[in-house]
C-alpha cells in the first residue's frame, strides 16, 4: 500500500470536507479483507489498552437524602 499524505493550509475553510473526502477515498481503495484486518487490529489494540489500564469503571453514584 502506497502512503498517502493530505496537505491542508491553515486558512483553508474547506479543510474538514477535504479530510472527510480523503478518508473516504482511502477506505474505498482498500479491499474487504484489508478493511476487516484493520478493524481486527484496532479491536485488539483497544482490548490491550483496556487490560493495561485495568478497565476503570465509573465510581458509584450515591444519593444524598
Amino acid at each position: 500500500m502506497k502512503p498517502r499524505i493530505l496537505m491542508i493550509d491553515k486558512n483553508d475553510k474547506n479543510s474538514e470536507k477535504k479530510e472527510i473526502d480523503f478518508e473516504i477515498e482511502y477506505l474505498t481503495s482498500l479491499t474487504t479483507a484489508q478493511r476487516f484486518k484493520m478493524m481486527h487490529d484496532i479491536s485488539l489494540s483497544m482490548l490491550r489498552r483496556i487490560k493495561r489500564y485495568d478497565h476503570r469503571r465509573a465510581p458509584k453514584i450515591t444519593q444524598r437524602t
